[in-house]
């Protein structure tokens, strides 16, 4: 039998790639991208997911993660603010995706560099060379891989935008221990600050209010804080000298609950939970450890793919419901007045939007 493949050094790949090394296998581990870059998504960490990765081994504190200790939510001038359960953690993804293939090589595990443009029959076709293995690994992200496409057929697809916004006092003054979600009809933005004081803006929103804003990702921002005079704070006027990323049609609320034998698929190749959640990390951490311990139980890739998907499924529904909520504005109004009369219920929505830890992640 062949080494496993893991295809992708993000968290799944690197959370599957130190389980296996945990257990004795070192797997062939490839990325695409030599130099850790910054992905879109996942800048924030829950306080499970922050327990998951102390048992992977992975060090936030000393990646710089900021400690978020509460929730705000703004509808244009209306607002509401509350504590979270426990403290969360804003991170970048190139902080915590250094971090994390840091500790899988200190068990050894290096990446191997390539660009897979294909995979069919256990061999992943890459620029460099063909990769052979029994069983596959697929932690690619948002990244499709060609011959394993997940569906994209949304009327109205769902868009994703980025600034890393730099550090500076009226920032820090405004956002420091906190985590804001900024609702507004047909989307959200989430920001947070992360390592070094930067402040991570994502916005998740859909094709047809990209449309209305004007539809450039600088006709939005400038858009959203012509609605918005705290997100209009927030940006300052630096925001128009920051690099914008964008992402399209992410399949929110996509469960893959089959796969072929040998085919491992892993992270937002298994399941999108929608950002609003804040358990993309979390759902792709878990994702990756219950991928290895069902391939070192000897159980077959098609039972892994059934068993995730079941236990994805009511975590990804209940965050894809809340997200239809809020980017209606009687929905974004809701849970503004809901937050003021029963906050535990925000707390009891955090808790049921996870996947439970598995025996090997759970708190010591």
């Amino acid at each position: 039998m062949t080494q496993p493949l893991i295809l992708g050094a993000g968290p799944a790949g690197c959370a599957a790639a130190i389980s296996l090394a945990k257990n004795g296998t070192l797997a062939t581990f490839i990325d695409r991208d030599e130099q850790v870059g910054d992905p879109l998504c996942g800048g924030f960490l829950s306080w499970r997911t922050a327990e998951q990765l102390q048992n992977l081994g992975v060090d936030i504190h000393a990646a710089g993660a900021h400690r978020v200790k509460r929730l705000r939510l703004f509808d244009g001038r209306r607002t509401a603010s509350l504590d979270l359960p426990h403290s969360a953690y804003g991170l970048s993804r190139h902080a915590l995706d250094t971090a994390m293939r840091g500790a899988a090589n200190k068990l050894g595990v290096d990446v191997q560099f390539d660009e897979i443009r294909g995979l069919a029959d256990g061999v992943a076709h890459g620029k460099i060379r063909d990769w052979q293995a029994t069983s596959i690994f697929l932690a690619t992200g948002k990244h499709d891989v060609r011959g394993q496409s997940r569906p994209r057929d949304a009327k109205d697809a769902t868009l994703g935008l980025r600034l890393r916004l730099p550090a500076t006092p009226e920032r820090h003054r405004l956002i420091a221990g906190a985590i804001e979600l900024h609702l507004f009809e047909g989307g959200y933005a989430g920001i947070v600050l992360q390592e070094g004081g930067s402040a991570n803006f994502c916005l998740a929103m859909r094709k047809s209010a990209l449309a209305r804003a004007g539809g450039s990702p600088q006709e939005v921002f400038a858009w959203l804080a012509r609605q918005s005079p705290a997100l209009a704070e927030r940006l300052d006027d630096d925001w128009r000298d920051v690099r914008s990323d964008t992402i399209g049609a992410v399949p929110y609320g996509w469960i893959c609950d089959t796969t072929t034998p040998g085919l491992f698929r892993l992270g937002d190749q298994a399941a999108v939970i929608p950002s609003l959640a804040g358990e993309g990390i979390s759902i792709a951490l878990a994702s990756g450890v219950s991928a290895a311990e069902h391939y070192f139980e000897g159980r077959s890739a098609p039972d892994y793919q059934r068993d995730f998907a079941r236990k994805a499924s009511k975590p990804v529904r209940l965050a894809k419901t809340a997200w239809h909520l809020a980017e209606t504005r009687l929905g974004a109004r809701a849970a503004i007045a809901l937050a003021h009369i029963a906050p535990s219920m925000i707390a009891t929505f955090a808790d049921l939007a996870r996947i439970e830890a598995a025996p090997s992640l759970a708190p010591r």
